[in-house]
């Protein structure tokens, strides 16, 4: 401890350690800030140029986006590491500023109140000695006068006996109160030097001691925070690097090859170039006669029609650099090239495909309903079933019209293609995809039996608990009472009637509306019959 120290300036300095440190949790906090903005920002750049995948047709295709968006995905990765160090910061570095700044508040109080009840202490001592000096003085003086008052009585002639013993008693009563005085003084005087003694050589430098020691214990812990500081950094910096790499390597897989390869096949028509202009001899006329002039000229204006129509039907073809032909897209695509008309004549057949699958369904789902209408007419009216099944059958009617003919649009188009501009014969190099048939008819069962013949019990995809009592008399479905468990092998497909099994094995249909169903996640064991 190095003596000379001022309370005052132990108390600015320690006042200033704990500013120093708050300033610091300030600095820290600014940062945080600054970190959260940035990952923000950079996520927010990232949605705004992440593709919009709402059809299949705006996937990125070509190698230049795919680098691009996988660029985009490194990107976000990287937003989340900024994120990272930024809640490591503030639950490593700034919490624990804070929260150590606000003990060091509460022990600076405490030594700094422990120093000034010791200088309390030993103000109380001082006074008290002085109070016991001030009176041993005034006694002393007291004990003088008495002294002087004896003298001068026993040495007058004049003065009686009685006077000069009452002046000696005097005397002596006030040197006997001079000298308790003085052992008084004398004892606060002793009690003031130790307590001095015990407050400059004890008390104030154990305060000192500890202020010292709090105020290296910040310096330590402000040492930790600068570490703590660059670790939250130097943690993600192989995660950030492996983004870094991420980015490199989708730069390195663009293919402008490949890219190119796929406009071609994107766009090309299909057509064969235009062949060579014939040649027109307006000379003939000169040598020939009047009969082969007349059969000459009505052959020479045939070729000249013939050339025209066919310069004409290249011209049709040369869309590069010319203008498109304009017109209202058609239905059977017959105004696109051979090879963009058969990817479009293809892609409509799927889509009719599934909308036939759809109406499908939703046929043998009226026809369940309607089979147990009719065997249970409390349930429900067969009779109102049939407009929404008359409408299925038609539309299944339509469907199946439209995919017969975009199906034969698609055989001609590949003949088409076969014939005139295929030179080996074969448009694509899978000749299986050049000519499709129409699409196999699936026979549709009705009857409740045929959903039990097959071999193999169907798997469970949940489970459910019967909520009221079903008899199930009727034939094929499952009588439960109310709180039976059962397992769900087939969902409810819109007919109101769910399958369900019991543990021994027995299937059936019970109603949907009677049983509270769980499905299991992730389950594959719900099937479908068409």
């Amino acid at each position: 401890v190095v003596w000379g120290i001022p309370g005052w300036l132990s108390d600015k300095h320690t006042q200033w350690g704990i500013d120093f440190l708050e300033r610091y949790a300030k600095f820290v906090k600014e940062r945080i800030e600054i970190e959260q903005n940035y990952a923000k920002q950079l996520r927010n750049l990232v949605k705004k140029y992440c593709p919009k995948r709402s059809s299949k047709d705006e996937e990125p295709r070509f190698t230049s986006c795919i680098a691009f968006f996988n660029i985009l995905n490194e990107l976000n990765d990287y937003a989340g590491q900024r994120e990272v160090v930024a809640e490591e910061m503030a639950h490593r570095v700034y919490g624990e500023l804070m929260r150590y700044a606000h003990d060091l508040k509460t022990e600076r109080k405490m030594h700094l109140q422990e120093g000034r009840k010791a200088q309390q202490y030993l103000d109380m001592c001082w006074k008290q000695m002085d109070n016991s000096k001030k009176k041993f003085e005034r006694e002393c003086r007291e004990a003088e006068k008495a002294q002087q008052s004896y003298e001068r009585l026993d040495n007058d002639t004049n003065a009686t006996k009685a006077d000069v013993e009452k002046a000696k008693q005097q005397l002596n009563l006030r040197t006997h109160m001079a000298d308790e005085n003085k052992n008084e003084y004398a004892a606060q005087l002793q009690n003031f030097n130790g307590e001095q003694h015990k407050h400059f050589y004890v008390v104030i430098p154990q305060i000192y001691k500890q202020l010292q020691e709090m105020d290296e214990r910040r310096t330590i812990k402000l040492s930790e925070c600068y570490r703590g500081f660059a670790d939250s950094e130097r943690k993600v910096i192989p995660i950030i690097s492996k983004c870094l790499e991420g980015m490199i390597l989708a730069a390195k897989s663009v293919d402008e090859r490949r890219d190119s390869q796929m406009v071609v096949d994107s766009f090309k028509s299909g057509f064969e170039p235009p062949g060579d202009f014939p040649f027109e001899d307006y000379s003939q006329h000169i040598y020939r006669t009047i009969s082969d002039g007349t059969i000459s000229a009505s052959k020479q204006e045939s070729g000249k029609m013939d050339a025209k129509t066919t310069v004409g039907k290249a011209k049709g073809k040369l869309w590069l650099f010319g203008k498109k032909p304009k017109g209202p897209a058609l239905e059977d695509f017959s105004h696109l090239p051979p090879e963009q008309r058969r990817k479009k004549l293809q892609q409509r057949i799927d889509e009719l495909n599934r909308e036939l699958q759809k109406e499908s369904d939703q046929k043998e789902a009226l026809n369940k309903m309607k089979d147990v209408y009719e065997k249970n007419p409390q349930m429900g009216d067969p009779g109102s079933l049939q407009p929404k099944l008359a409408e299925t059958m038609n539309n299944i009617d339509r469907l199946r019209m439209e995919i017969h003919k975009n199906e034969v649009g698609l055989l001609f188009c590949s003949l088409y293609t076969f014939l005139f501009y295929s030179p080996e014969g074969s448009y694509t190099d899978d000749a299986n995809q050049e000519v499709r048939g129409p699409p196999q008819q699936h026979s549709h069962h009705n009857e409740f039996d045929d959903e039990f013949e097959d071999d193999d019990p169907l798997p469970a995809i949940g489970h459910c608990k019967a909520i009221y009592p079903f008899d199930g008399h009727n034939e094929g479905t499952l009588a439960m009472k109310e709180g039976e468990v059962l397992y769900i092998i087939e969902e409810d497909k819109g007919d109101g009637w769910t399958r369900a099994r019991r543990q021994n094995g027995e299937e059936g249909y019970v109603p949907t509306s009677y049983i509270d169903v769980t499905l299991e996640k992730n389950s594959k064991g719900a099937v479908t019959y068409i």
